[in-house]
């Protein structure tokens, strides 16, 4: 049987109904379709990218430029996948009451005891659940007598998860060379876990590589209610907090300064529609660590307002009104599809350039006449 790429999988997720101001758990089912998904699945990707790379090359041959290859952290990326395992079984096994001992990290996998029959089984069923239309997420469940359970990634599952993450840089590289104004570019994948690109004409690679070193900010921030934003700006704002503006209107919002999650707290992020209104939105989900602090922080601060924030830039500002426990939620807030696809790309990108690696930056002269 096929299995649909985690980019088109249908997925459960606990719905932030920003449209109307009110931050809810509602289950809701929604399809995620990335564009750059749709093209990989028929091929079209990779016609694109031969295109591109071919007219890129001509460039470069006749104007010279920069050439810059950067390689994915593959041990960073293991490591954080087995730490975010770790967290879902803990997760699992704490909403399912399933009795254990002994959880850890050992030898590239998560182990633990558990010594009921019946409760070995429930945590496979979770655990496949969870997997279910998502490759990355594939395991390997081996069962080493006396209530002993090992779980691992399968082979399969890390070679996917090194797809999207480099998947993922690609999209972020090619953003942040738009932002840039660089308008010739070949951003490719070069192999399993490298990223080549081509800039024709550009003669100083390292005012680029600077550019992908910025980390993009994200944070989740509470809203300061104590005086009217307008009045902070004019006067002296509380301390701790800080005035800004809203994502795509004048809107201004005082919130702390401090997020309560950031970007490492994202495991997973992409653009799609709202089940009920069509209406484009960016959904996420968070890791373990981070499904346990928003479940902290909601339950702390029911009917207050919190803002998510994208680089100084408050893209929405829910009311919270019960605890979020769910750990995945959808923005919306009169998306077009692009803005949808960037906003996602920007919340996976937040801790994309710690998991890559400068290997060369050279300038390559044009070839003589």
């Amino acid at each position: 049987m096929t299995t649909p790429p985690r980019d088109c999988a249908t997925r459960l997720f606990i719905t932030f109904a920003v449209t109307t101001g009110i931050l809810t758990s509602v289950i809701m089912t929604s399809v995620i379709a990335l564009p750059r998904a749709a093209l990989a699945e028929d091929g079209q990707l990779d016609k694109m990218r031969a295109k591109i790379s071919a007219f890129i090359s001509d460039k470069m041959e006749k104007l010279g430029g920069s050439r810059i290859v950067y390689k994915v952290d593959t041990d960073g990326l293991r490591e954080s996948v087995v730490t975010d395992l770790r967290d879902d079984v803990y997760k699992n096994l704490r909403e399912g009451k399933i009795a254990f001992s002994g959880l850890a990290i050992r030898d590239g996998g998560v182990e633990l005891k558990i010594a009921d029959v019946k409760g070995r089984e429930q945590l496979a069923r979770k655990l496949a659940s969870t997997a279910e239309g998502l490759p990355s997420h594939a395991l390997a469940v081996t069962d080493g007598g006396d209530g002993l359970v090992r779980l691992a990634p399968t082979n399969a599952a890390s070679a996917a998860r090194l797809h999207e993450l480099v998947e993922d840089a690609i999209a972020m590289i090619e953003q942040r060379l738009k932002e840039a104004g660089v308008q010739l570019a070949s951003v490719q994948p070069d192999g399993t876990d490298r990223i080549r690109i081509f800039l024709p004409g550009v003669m100083e690679p390292e005012r680029v590589t600077a550019v992908f070193a910025r980390r993009v900010k994200v944070g989740f921030r509470l809203i300061d209610l104590s005086m009217p934003p307008e009045q902070a700006q004019s006067g002296t704002p509380p301390t701790g907090t800080e005035v800004l503006p809203g994502f795509k209107d004048k809107s201004l919002y005082l919130v702390a300064k401090d997020s309560v999650l950031d970007g490492d707290d994202i495991s997973y992020a992409g653009p799609g529609f709202a089940s009920a209104t069509k209406e484009p939105i960016a959904s996420f989900r968070f890791n373990g660590r981070g499904t346990r602090r928003f479940a902290h922080i909601t339950e702390e601060n029911i009917a207050k307002p919190f803002a998510i924030v994208l680089d100084g830039k408050v893209i929405s500002a829910p009311i919270i009104r019960e605890p979020i426990t769910g750990g995945s939620g959808q923005i919306s807030g009169n998306f077009s599809l692009e803005e949808a696809n960037s906003v996602a790309m920007l919340l996976r990108a937040g801790s994309l350039p710690g998991h890559l690696g400068l290997v060369e930056q050279q300038v390559v002269p044009p070839a003589k006449p």
